[in-house]
């Protein structure tokens, strides 16, 4: 080690939430989750080496029912043996190195800094990594600079012997003549590459499993036996609907081993099968969600002494392998959004002639919708919780909650409302999926707002309004626009104050219809308990205070551009985890709402 070399960062890698997790095109990650002793030509000899022993094939890890239960930790060890001991992956990415080999990780997160001492770079950028003696920081070299950087922000590369299309100006000169032979050599072995890609996923299943039997097993079991530590509730809050995610994954794992060529895995077939179960693996979503509760539920408990070595004491009788268990509850999420990654790279190596061509590349969108469809229930979580506060702000509200039938704001701003009469009333207009609600503004305090009436949008029709007289209500008009009730040809006029307002509108009413059809299209539903519980905190956070809205304007978010419904939002991903980082496909983010900006400077006043 060069003497120059400064000391490990003495600061925690940093949170979950300070990671940026932002859509890039064409930067997706090229790796998938593996095991470092079976990288490239070292996972090749392996291989060999283990067939020639006589060990036992990997499809034993599941009998013809989808079950593993005879399948030991000593043997799982034996089939892995790095792969699964604590430490495993750091001795041999060092014996990698020390036997002059070049290693290489790509990055899944910004990591931003401005220590001089720690290495920044982008998502999906490639980094040499020169070592990893230690388990939280690697050293690294990205383009001319040497520095730290957290390891759980990189995977490794599966095909390491293949040259980095983007790793440019990290390679040595000297390096060059190696990296070219290397590159030649894989474009005339691609099957080669697809069966390192094919046995990983298969490996990371295998392993994935029985992380969820030793929770399910080890943990779960463990704690309903000692009912005065846990009550159900707390059960339930900490480990989610994971005992279903376990039965679900043993039923995927059987039928991926029934598609698995072990003697040219190359030539498996594996696409159908994710396309066969991706509706199942919105089971996650449900877990997703949960899981920031769970990490704080779990932290309040393991405060307590007999609760830490509690838990420790049923990973050891368990004989898990040394992972805290907010480690083990977190492989869930981490595992939902790594199935694009993998099935990504294995469409890299797989021909168009190929007959699993079509297959894969119709599950790589599959899970990558699946992955976004789950991101976007989480921010609707975190929109209801902002509608619930909005709600109990407005003075003399009346009817159902807007959480009945609502879960997103799409557009909001004044408009003037003009009745048969002629009789015109400047209102606040707040559209929602399904509903339009409307208010009216204190005439003293033009931040508090007074609830007045909402229409039901899935009765409405739109129509366009010339400037001039209307025959509808024998009156002039600019800037105006129609919603007809279909049910009972009831005319609602509204005027505008610009066109440019008159156009944002009318777009927003059209996609608040295509919303609701997509919505709807993707099973995008909120529970009965999850509104209801919003409403019941925003409640309580305003008990004793009451808040007027202050408003200035809401603007209309950009169209949709012409991609599936669900790659149509802004997606966010599950916030609070631990250490270990999570890849999630997000979307560019809309232009922010300046309502909900407002609306966090809510100014206090008294009745």
């Amino acid at each position: 080690q060069p003497a120059a070399r400064p000391p490990v960062p003495a600061h925690q890698v940093p949170p979950y939430k300070a990671v940026s997790a932002r859509f890039r095109p064409l930067t997706f990650s090229q790796s998938t989750p593996i095991g470092l002793d079976r990288v490239g030509r070292r996972r090749q000899m392996r291989a060999s080496t283990a067939a020639a022993d006589g060990g036992t094939e990997s499809s034993a890890l599941v009998d013809d029912n989808g079950s593993e239960e005879d399948y030991s930790y000593e043997e799982l060890c034996q089939a892995n043996p790095r792969y699964l001991q604590p430490g495993g992956e750091q001795l041999a990415i060092n014996e990698l190195i020390s036997d002059g080999s070049i290693v290489y990780a790509e990055a899944l997160w910004d990591h931003v800094t401005m220590d001089d001492q720690e290495l920044g770079f982008k998502a999906g950028d490639v980094i040499r990594v020169l070592e990893a003696s230690n388990k939280d920081w690697w050293w690294g070299r990205n383009e001319d600079k040497e520095a730290w950087f957290p390891a759980s922000f990189v995977r490794l590369r599966v095909n390491q012997e293949e040259l980095p299309e983007n790793c440019g100006s990290i390679q040595d000169e000297e390096q060059d003549a190696d990296m070219s032979k290397h590159r030649q050599k894989m474009a005339e072995n691609k099957d080669q590459m697809r069966t390192n890609v094919i046995q990983e996923i298969m490996n990371t299943e295998r392993v994935y499993i029985k992380h969820l039997k030793d929770i399910c097993e080890g943990y779960i079991r463990q704690c309903r036996k000692h009912t005065g530590m846990f009550t159900t509730a707390q059960l339930s809050t900490i480990f989610g609907n994971i005992e279903d995610i376990y039965k679900f994954q043993r039923k995927f794992l059987k039928d991926l081993e029934k598609q698995y060529n072990k003697e040219e895995p190359h030539l498996s077939e594996i696409g159908s099968c994710f396309l066969q179960h991706q509706e199942g693996f919105a089971i996650y979503s449900e877990y997703c969600n949960n899981h920031p509760s769970a990490c704080i539920e779990l932290s309040k408990l393991m405060k307590q002494g007999k609760y830490r070595h509690f838990f420790e004491a049923c990973r050891l009788l368990q004989q898990m392998i040394d992972i805290a268990i907010d480690g083990f509850l977190l492989t869930p999420v981490q595992k939902i959004c790594k199935y694009p990654l993998q099935l990504a790279e294995l469409l890299k190596y797989t021909t168009q002639e190929h007959r699993d061509y079509n297959n894969i590349k119709a599950a790589y969108e599959a899970m990558k919708n699946v992955a976004c469809l789950i991101n976007e229930r989480k921010r609707r979580l975190e929109s209801i919780d902002k509608i619930a506060r909005w709600q109990v702000s407005i003075v003399d509200w009346e009817g159902p909650d807007v959480l009945a039938r609502s879960s997103e704001l799409i557009h909001s701003g004044e408009l003037t409302k003009i009745s048969k009469q002629g009789k015109s009333q400047q209102r606040t207009f707040f559209l929602f999926d399904h509903q339009l609600v409307f208010c009216k503004k204190d005439l003293l305090r033009r931040d508090i707002l007074y609830y007045k009436d909402r229409m039901d949008m899935d009765e409405m029709e739109l129509v366009d309004t010339e400037d001039g007289k209307d025959k509808d209500f024998n009156i002039n008009v600019k800037n105006a626009f129609k919603i007809v009730n279909r049910a009972t040809d009831e005319i609602h006029l509204f005027c505008a104050k610009k066109q440019e307002d008159k156009k944002r509108w009318m777009e927003a009413c059209e996609n608040e219809r295509r919303r609701v059809r997509e919505d709807k299209e993707m099973g995008m539903e909120i529970s009965e308990n999850q509104k209801k519980q919003a409403m019941q905190n925003a409640r309580k956070s305003r008990h004793g205070k009451i808040k007027g809205v202050s408003y200035n304007g809401c603007p209309m978010p950009p169209p949709h551009q012409s991609l599936h419904p669900i790659h149509q939002r802004h997606i966010t991903v599950p916030t609070s985890i631990p250490q270990q980082q999570v890849f999630a496909l997000a979307e560019p983010k809309r232009k922010p709402s300046l309502f909900w900006h407002t609306f966090n400077k809510l100014t206090p006043f008294k009745k």
